[in-house]
């Protein structure tokens, strides 16, 4: 069996494959991240959730919905894993759709600092509205590091819409 260069190390969350602390709701305490391999070039990560679900803080009715990560990793990237239960721990929270969603956002800056991180939240239809958020940061940066940044972050918004037409054709 090989290995790769990936660091897996210190990963403290999952040992044997398992949540810990999934009862205390999300937070970032259920993120973990690890050393970005590629730290010298710019590229993009997403995460497509699915089959996301939290309660409503007022009905405890559940609200279902889509989570759509994508980020542009710095030093560290999230541990899927502990992403994927990082999402689980939402099921039995009460929380508005708007707060969701920036909460992702505030967690995953807090845990990785990435130079660029969006994060949207699409959710089905509840009393015959659908409400989407989408919430996004950028690092602090300044001068061509910035407009680096800025630059991929447009194309790869570019090419995302390219890619959803062709999916319509």
């Amino acid at each position: 069996m090989s290995r790769s260069q990936d660091q897996t190390e210190n990963l403290r969350i999952l040992p044997g494959g398992h949540l810990t602390h999934a009862d205390e709701g999300p937070g970032v305490h259920l993120l973990e991240a690890f050393p970005n391999c590629y730290e010298g070039r710019f590229y993009v990560i997403t995460f497509d959730f699915p089959e996301f679900t939290s309660l409503c803080p007022v009905t405890g009715q559940p609200d279902f919905g889509r989570i759509f990560v994508e980020y542009l990793p710095s030093k560290l990237c999230v541990e899927s894993k502990s992403f994927k239960q990082y999402m689980f721990a939402f099921r039995n929270h009460h929380s508005f759709m708007e707060t969701v969603t920036n909460t992702i956002l505030d967690d995953l800056w807090m845990i990785m600092q990435p130079f660029w991180c969006r994060v949207q939240g699409l959710f089905a239809p509840r009393g015959g509205v659908r409400i989407n958020v989408f919430a996004e940061k950028f690092a602090e940066l300044s001068g061509k590091e910035e407009a680096a940044v800025k630059d991929v972050v447009a194309q790869y918004r570019m090419d995302r819409q390219i890619e959803r037409y062709y999916e319509k054709v």
